[in-house]
């Protein structure tokens, strides 16, 4: 019977925390809501011969984020929000919350399960900077189910 009950009292905290789509919990987005992404930014390495450094600014409004994806194979990502705060989570690992000012990093072959705006209100913004593969064209590729 106790059994019973503490199953019971789990479903029904569960039913009422459920939202349409939280990008906090495991399961992964295949989906993209209210995300914007623009290269701003694109120039070779002089003293790097195949890599250029590419920049992309990312804007969430409120409640917003981007399907599960990968980058591109050979891209070292350098991240720093400029406004509001987002969610991340890379490999399986926690999502972090990193707010403007803070920033982080994704090594080539890292898989970006979580990037979404922590905020229902108000919109985010960040910017990747890609050290990539010149001939490296498309930055990001969502993931399938």
């Amino acid at each position: 019977m106790k059994n019973f009950i503490y199953v019971a009292a789990m479903l029904a905290a569960s039913l009422t925390t459920a939202q349409a789509h939280d990008v906090t919990k495991t399961a992964l987005a295949y989906d993209t809501k209210d995300a914007k992404v623009t290269l701003v930014y694109e120039h070779p390495l002089p003293d790097v011969p195949g890599k250029s450094i590419k920049a992309a600014l990312v804007e969430y409004g409120p409640g917003g984020y981007s399907s599960a994806h990968t980058h591109a194979k050979s891209a070292l990502i350098y991240a720093t929000i400029l406004e509001g705060a987002i969610l991340s989570a890379v490999n399986g690992g926690e999502v972090k919350t990193f707010t403007a000012g803070q920033s982080f990093t994704e090594l080539p072959g890292d898989l970006h399960d979580v990037s979404a705006n922590a905020s229902k209100t108000e919109p985010a913004k960040l910017l990747a900077v890609f050290v990539v593969d010149s001939d490296d064209t498309n930055l990001t590729t969502p993931r399938k189910p």
